[in-house]
């Protein structure tokens, strides 16, 4: 037995031994995080009737408040003799959830380079597209020993199509589309599916027109954008429609870095960061964020951080096109 199913057994020998299950994930979801918590949410309550199974988080998402909302919160106390799996968090600093740290034992489930571990017992595995292959997998894994039903798969093929850009980023391997296979088997209504993810209301279409007017670009390639609070509230925008602005940033030749950034309710900003061919999860990291070599996120605490952050990926860009070829 190879060590990483040595882990998946030792985390599902433990979900077998506690009666009380509580499962979490990162702030400000994306649809990975809702769809690989709710996902394993829905395995867990079918295969294991009898027991307490909670999703419990402080914020949801309403890019995706299609697939339902969480469970209502729980008191403190019940969290003392529990199981707590945290899935799809790099840090713990990061975790959706102020009672995390009451419970008897955390799991950790993850895809992201594990810079800063924590939990009892880990299985990392950081070349995966989305925390919700991971799900998938170890459903197939265990499939004599679990159950699954259109619901769950639904809710952990949406982490995957939204975490892997509709099966385009380069975490994507044969792998991923066999267990998204696997998924689809169960009867997910797709074309319901993809209409609540990629259909768009006329204003955001304006916002996405807006961004292709102001976006700037830097001297050796880093396309960026702020999307402040006014231009917010010119568009009528979420926080999840402005941090989609780093989407319309990309596939613009030459540019192979993309970096939008988005003014918080509690006074940060907000740093989402892309990019081809060159790896930019340290930049990332030396403000405040990390996460995937490839896409990563940030929190600048001041507008003035913008100009420095935007020097440096001009700077590793530079670096990168002189040393490298092939880029596009």
């Amino acid at each position: 037995m190879t060590e990483q199913l040595k882990i998946m057994r030792a985390i599902l020998d433990k979900i077998k031994r506690y009666d009380r299950i509580i499962v979490t994930r990162h702030i400000r979801p994306d649809g990975d995080a809702i769809g690989s918590t709710k996902g394993l949410c829905r395995i867990l309550k079918l295969t294991y009737p009898h027991k307490e199974i909670y999703l419990q988080t402080k914020d949801s998402s309403d890019y995706l408040a299609f697939l339902g909302k969480d469970d209502e919160p729980i008191s403190g106390e019940l969290y003392k003799n529990a199981l707590l799996i945290v899935v799809d968090t790099a840090t713990a600093d990061r975790i959706s959830n102020d009672n995390y740290a009451l419970a008897k034992e955390i799991i950790k489930i993850d895809h992201h380079i594990d810079i800063k571990p924590y939990g009892d017992l880990c299985w990392i595995e950081d070349t995966r597209s989305s925390a919700s292959e991971m799900i998938a997998y170890f459903y197939q894994t265990f499939k004599d020993e679990l159950k699954i039903d259109k619901q769950a798969a639904t809710y952990i093929y949406t982490g995957m199509v939204t975490d892997s850009g509709r099966f385009r980023y380069e975490a994507t391997t044969g792998d991923t589309m066999r267990l998204a296979g696997m998924l689809m088997d169960t009867g997910i209504d797709t074309e319901t599916l993809f209409s609540n993810l990629y259909l768009e209301d006329y204003e955001f279409l304006k916002f996405q027109a807006y961004v292709f007017e102001q976006m700037k670009i830097s001297e050796n390639g880093v396309v960026h954008l702020y999307v402040n609070k006014e231009m917010q509230k010119q568009f009528n925008l979420t926080v999840e429609q402005a941090s989609e602005a780093v989407s319309f940033l990309k596939g613009i030749k030459g540019c192979i870095a993309q970096l939008a950034f988005i003014d918080m309710p509690d006074g940060t900003i907000r740093v989402r960061l892309r990019s081809r061919f060159m790896m930019i999860n340290s930049l990332a990291e030396k403000y405040n964020g990390g996460g995937h070599q490839y896409t990563c996120g940030a929190t600048l605490t001041s507008p003035d951080e913008i100009a420095l952050m935007v020097a440096d990926a001009d700077k590793m860009v530079e670096e990168y096109k002189t040393n490298n070829k092939g880029w596009l």
